[in-house]
């Protein structure tokens, strides 16, 4: 799951899910990220192509099955959001969404 929200990560910012891209999404080393990539890819998840920008690197998409894991995971992550903010108001909610939102969009700008 950690690779296929990286490789869609990645692809939200219309940046190239390379195999380093995603160790640097991650924050693991290249070896790791080119086991989690190839094991997603046997699982369906993943597909690898050529990269646009230099045909020797291999670029990471996800898949339709990827795409559905996805849902399933964040529909899943939802029912556990409602059942953790039972009792708050649809402001404080809405508040919370917005600044976890802000955050993550912001991870990637960080270099840990």
């Amino acid at each position: 799951m950690l690779v296929v929200e990286a490789v869609h990560a990645l692809s939200q910012r219309d940046t190239a899910a390379t195999i380093n891209e995603v160790a640097h999404e991650i924050g693991i080393d290249q070896s790791g990220a080119s086991r989690l990539v190839t094991n997603a890819v046997h699982a369906g998840y993943l597909a690898l192509r050529p990269s646009e920008d230099d045909a020797r690197r291999r670029q990471a998409l996800l898949t339709s099955a990827g795409h559905e894991l996805l849902a399933d995971a964040h529909a899943w992550q939802e029912r556990v959001f409602d059942r953790l903010a039972q009792g708050w108001t649809q402001q404080r909610r809405d508040d919370f969404q917005q600044a976890m939102t802000d955050l993550i969009d912001h991870t990637h700008l960080l270099e840990l």
